[in-house]
């Protein structure tokens, strides 16, 4: 194998890669990076087996040349080293090349490497997906899919169906859900059928892979195309190949968590709110969850404040466009009301509370197709 690259496309593919490679993983081979030369131009693969993470690089493409003088050959280099050396080496060529005793130099300037490479026979064989249960988003809206609800998801591994974002697609709507059982963040999308396509059957990816995905993912109106199986989703851009696999299990029916109607709804400036909230917490932070309590009171005014016996307490009034309904007092965690606020990414928000100990939505005023959801907590 042999190959001539430039430096800048070589370390974004490795550092793409890398987000699937894990020091803790089983099988030995996968501690390392796997490098393919074909004709066509340089594959990079990392894989921990439950993500895989193929970038490509092409030999040529709108006329610019990235890979040149190309021997085809693949070979797996450690991890542990290759990204260092190619992020340090002096110049923005680098020439590669592998002799048949897989002993690899890494040429570039007057610095070379030599590393002990490994058999890429020995890699495991990634599944080529090919299902009829495939659907195509711009890239930029699948990021905000996933960066409003992604948060949402269990840290704890005590019900694992949690930890993951519940994805289905039906009656022309994909719907994005997670939730850790305190709260809930839901958004959902009209998509376009395509011709023959049928109903994607719902499945649940994990929180980590999405969260992976989103660094990886540029900005773009490019369209990326997700296909799904039993127990994988694969994510494919153009240069890029996403594999995680999927979480088994039921997840719980969270409709039933929505409440029909409110007795109290605030409409108020969100980042007004997640200001005051934010600077209520920093007295509350005491108590495991920093809680923050909220009272309407008259003229749309809204009292905020936290509190801890030891330290402090902050009292902060804040105005809202309008109170409508029952006077109430509540209080719930401030990460996750900042965390809800945050996401929304909508200049005003409406607040629909029913009552002190029963859950309450947060949606942007013009759109319906964002909700977040939190619990209350029991103060006394």
């Amino acid at each position: 194998m042999k190959f001539s690259i430039q430096r800048e496309q070589l370390m974004e593919s490795v550092q793409n890669v890398m987000k699937a490679i894990s020091s803790r993983t089983t099988i030995p081979i996968l501690t390392g990076i796997k490098l393919e030369a074909t004709q066509d131009g340089v594959k990079l693969t990392g894989s921990d087996s439950d993500i895989s993470i193929e970038s490509f690089i092409p030999a040529e493409e709108d006329g610019i040349v990235y890979v040149e003088n190309i021997e085809p050959g693949s070979i797996v280099l450690q991890a542990k080293y290759f990204p260092d050396i190619v992020r340090k080496l002096p110049q923005k060529d680098i020439d590669i090349e592998s002799d048949d005793k897989r002993n690899v130099t890494i040429r570039s300037g007057k610095a070379e490497f030599h590393l002990n490479g490994q058999d890429a026979e020995e890699y495991p064989q990634l599944p080529q997906l090919h299902t009829e249960d495939s659907f195509e988003l711009p890239i930029d809206l699948l990021k905000s899919l996933i960066r409003q609800t992604v948060f949402a998801v269990s840290s704890s591994e005590t019900r694992p169906i949690l930890t993951g974002v519940h994805v289905k697609l039906e009656n022309g709507h994909l719907h994005f859900t997670a939730t850790d059982s305190h709260r809930l963040a839901a958004r959902n999308i009209p998509l376009e059928k395509r011709e023959g396509q049928g109903e994607i059957p719902a499945v649940v990816i994990p929180g980590k892979s999405l969260n992976e995905l989103n660094k990886i993912l540029a900005d773009s109106e490019d369209i990326i195309e997700i296909s799904v199986t039993e127990n994988q989703v694969l994510f494919r851009t153009k240069h890029l190949y996403f594999l995680s696999r999927l979480l088994d299990g039921n997840y719980p029916e969270t409709s039933r968590l929505i409440p029909e109607e409110s007795k109290t709804t605030v409409k108020i400036d969100t980042k007004e709110l997640l200001q005051s909230i934010d600077r209520a917490s920093l007295l509350a932070k005491e108590n495991r969850n920093n809680v923050v309590r909220l009272i309407t009171q008259e003229g749309n005014q809204i009292e905020i404040n936290g509190n801890s016996p030891e330290v402090g307490n902050v009292v902060e009034e804040v105005v809202a466009d309008s109170i409508d309904g029952e006077e109430l007092k509540i209080s719930f965690s401030a990460k996750y009301m900042m965390d809800a606020l945050k996401a929304i990414n909508y200049d005003q928000v409406k607040i629909e509370f029913t009552g002190a100990m029963r859950p309450f939505l947060i949606r942007p005023i013009d759109d319906e197709q964002i909700l977040q959801l939190i619990l209350p907590v029991r103060t006394y």
